[in-house]
Parts: C-alpha cells; structure tokens; sequence
C-alpha cells in the first residue's frame, strides 16, 4: 500500500493564501451555526439539538466542498450522530458550481501540456457530472474510444487541509454535546481517506485493483484506464453507461434480486477474498446494465484496503452472534479494535452489531428490513446505542470501523430500493468458503503486488 503523501512534500498544500481564504470562508459560514450552538445549549429546550443541526447543514451547504463531503460521510453510521444531525446533513448534496470553460482549458493544460487538446478527437466543453472534488467531461479519443476525464478542482488540497480543521472542530463540539462515543481514530480515518481522494495516481491504482479483484465476474464492469491521459489530478477512463438504480424500483421481483445479489458480491468478494472495501456505495456509483443482469461499479477514490485481523474480526464477530457466544463477541469487538470495552460496552454494542449482522444471521429467504419501514431503518437500534452509550461510555470507535459501517449501510438502502428478497445468510456463508485470516493475508498481498500497491 503506498502512504498518503507527507503534507511538507506536497507544493499545493502549503499554498497558505489558498488555506487561509477557505478557512475564512468556511469559518463565516460556521459562525451562525456556532452562535445557534451556544444559545441553543442554554435556552433551546427539547428542540435544541434540531435547531442546531438546520443551521449547522445550512452552513455546510453553503461551503461546499470537501467539508461537505465529508458530513455526508458521517451521517451515514446511524450510531455516530444523534438523529437530529443525522438527518440534516443527510440531506446535503455534494454538488459543486462547475468549472467553465476557460477554466477547464487552463486545468487541462497544466495537466497534459500545451497541445492538451490534439490528444483527443473532440472534448466535451459542458461537464457531463459535477461533484465536491471534481468534474467529469465526455470525450472522444482518435481511435474511437468514448472516455470520461475526470478532472480535479483547483486548490483542493487546500480546501481539504482547512476543512479538516473545521471537521475537528464540529466533531468535537458533537463530542462535548453528547459524549457517547470518543471520535477521534474516526475523524484521522475520515481525514486519510478524503485526502487520499486527492491523488487521481493513487485512484487509478485501486480501479486496477477492483479490475483484477473482479476480473472472474461477469456480472459487474470497472472502467479501462487511459494512463497515458492520467495525472495526479486528471484521471481518464473509458465511458461507460447505465440505467438508475431507481429505474428498477418496480421491475420483477426476480430481476430486483438479481441486481441485488450481484450488488453483494460486487462489494464483499474483495472484502473477503482481499480485505479491499469501496467505501461509497450510494446510489451515483452503480450503474445496472443489460436490462438488470449486470453493473457498471463507479469512482474508485474511496477505496479502503483493511489489515487482514480485522476482516477475520468481522468474521468472528459474525460466527459469535451466530452462536449466541458472548465471549467470541467480546473477542471480535477487541479484534476490531474498540477501546474501553467491558461487560456491559460488548453487550451495548451487540444492539447495533445484531441489527447490522441481522439479515446474515438469518437462514431465510427475507427483506433487509423486514417489515421495518425504510424511514425508520436502524433508528430504534441507533436510538438505544446512544442512550446506553451516554450512561456507560464513551466507547473509542475503531478508525476502520466508519468504512466498513456505511458500506453495510449503503448497501442495506440499496436492497431496501430494490425490495429485494434474498437468503443472505447463505450468500454471506458462501463467501467465507475457505476463509482464513492466512489465506486472505496471502491472497491480499498477491492483488497488491499485481497492481503495484506493494512491492513484490
């Protein structure tokens, strides 16, 4: 695995003007949410943490940018925000203006040179997709091939060291507001991925990787890279299209399961074949393909390559809830890495680990939910982890812990879209065929090396 880059080596990060403004902008629009925090906490009554979380998602809507990103990471583990900042900074979409087109010229040629524009047969001036980071362009090279340029904003990597700040400051004002869990491994994970989104080398790397990982998987297609047109921050790749999952909300039965299904091998093969997670599975980085039989997996910056001991914890922790054996589940919570556990922490935290674990528990054709209505998916559990939490934590919440957590979650809402109804319990059984914490190590090293993520 290669590091993440050492902030004195990297030009664009020490641009101090660039951090300085971001800080200031990002801290103005902050301003009215810390005002609402402080007066809320002595007059705000039982509607106190609600009024804070509208004005604190109405702040962060207006800086866009990675901070933003970063709240919709956060929003998604039920259990790590109280409900009311869950559910507003869910809401926010990770839209950013699009550059134009003077703008796009000046980005292109810093990153392929002068003559940019001969390389390819015709280039797309509007953005086919704008988002937080970034922004896609269509393009047509002059063999014929239809690629995707995804092309990076400029003075990111500033943006992303100032928000990591105010990210530091936002999560310690919900630490000190509610004390049940001790963020602090969270946010440096948060932070290490985000500024790993950074480096495009570093995504077509992992898009290699998902390749190589999925190769035998006929169902599923990663996007072929065009390293020859790819840069630190301009990553080119082949053009690939899809249906919404939406689209297929009232398809068959039998082809919802089917895209169910091979959205569960999609995600936990190379999890449990290579200790490799996409850490960001929303609805924008799937696509389905021929008619429900097949899909197209998107955006490859939010990758998370696991130790191998904490993919067997999940294993043990999966096969003690199974057996109802206590100890095996205090084992596997340490396994993990969750600090300042005991008798009564491992017997909180089971709530939230059998609503996660609940469907592969259960040796039965189900739904994910179950009956549960989608809007109050996890909240009863979410609920009671906190109230438990609050009386007998804090409990330190182990930094792999956060990616592993909102791929659960995001896949869960994806089933949940699709009414799927599937025996997850034997999927998830048969993924562990020949599973050992050995094996995977051998088997994770070997993809590393094959990709050159690792020296051989």
């Amino acid at each position: 695995m290669t590091d993440t880059p050492d902030f004195e080596k990297d030009p664009e990060r020490n641009r101090l003007s660039a951090r300085l403004g971001r800080t200031m902008k990002v801290g103005t629009n902050l301003s009215g949410a810390g005002l609402t925090f402080a007066a809320n906490a002595m007059f705000g009554g039982e509607k106190g943490d609600e009024r804070i979380a509208k004005a604190l998602a109405a702040a962060l809507g207006k800086s866009k940018g990675p901070l933003m990103k970063v709240a919709q990471m956060v929003s998604t583990v039920p259990d790590f925000l109280p409900e009311e900042y869950a559910d507003q900074l869910s809401q926010l979409q990770a839209q950013a203006p699009a550059m134009g087109w003077p703008f796009v010229r000046r980005r292109m040629r810093a990153e392929l040179g002068a003559d940019w524009q001969s390389k390819f047969a015709e280039f797309g001036k509007e953005a086919a997709h704008a988002a937080s980071l970034g922004q896609v362009h269509r393009a047509t090279l002059h063999d014929g091939r239809e690629v995707a340029c995804k092309l990076q904003y400029p003075d990111m990597t500033s943006a992303v060291e100032s928000d990591v700040g105010q990210l530091k400051m936002l999560l310690g004002m919900f630490k000190r507001l509610d004390g049940s869990v001790d963020p602090s491994e969270v946010i440096e994970e948060i932070t290490d991925r985000l500024r790993e989104e950074l480096d495009y080398a570093r995504e077509a790397k992992h898009m290699q990787l998902y390749k190589h990982l999925l190769k035998d998987a006929d169902y599923v297609t990663v996007p072929d890279l065009v390293p020859e047109l790819s840069t630190d921050r301009l990553l080119t790749m082949s053009w690939v299209t899809g249906d919404r999952l939406n689209d297929y909300e009232s398809a068959p039965q039998e082809v919802r399961n089917t895209i169910a299904r091979h959205l569960f091998w999609t995600w936990w093969n190379p999890f449990t074949g290579a200790a490799v997670i996409h850490g960001d599975p929303h609805l924008g980085n799937y696509q389905v393909t021929r008619d429900g039989q097949g899909l197209n997996l998107l955006d490859f910056g939010c990758i998370r390559i696991f130790p191998p001991s904490f993919v067997a914890g999940v294993v043990d922790l999966y096969r003690g809830l199974l057996a109802d054996d206590f100890d095996a589940v205090y084992a596997a919570f340490e396994k993990w890495g969750f600090k300042g556990l005991n008798t009564e922490l491992v017997e909180v935290l089971s709530i939230w680990a059998r609503f996660i674990y609940g469907p592969l528990l259960d040796d039965r054709v189900r739904s994910v939910a179950d009956g549960i209505k989608p809007g109050e998916y996890g909240r009863k559990e979410a609920f009671a982890v906190r109230k438990l939490l609050k009386e007998k934590g804090p409990v330190t919440v182990p930094a792999e812990f956060v990616f592993m957590d909102r791929a659960a979650i995001g896949l869960g809402a994806a089933y949940l879209r699709l009414g799927a109804e599937l025996n997850y319990h034997q999927l998830f059984e048969e993924s562990l065929e020949g599973f050992s914490e050995v094996a995977l190590g051998e088997a994770q090293k070997r993809a590393l090396q094959a990709v050159e993520l690792v020296e051989a």
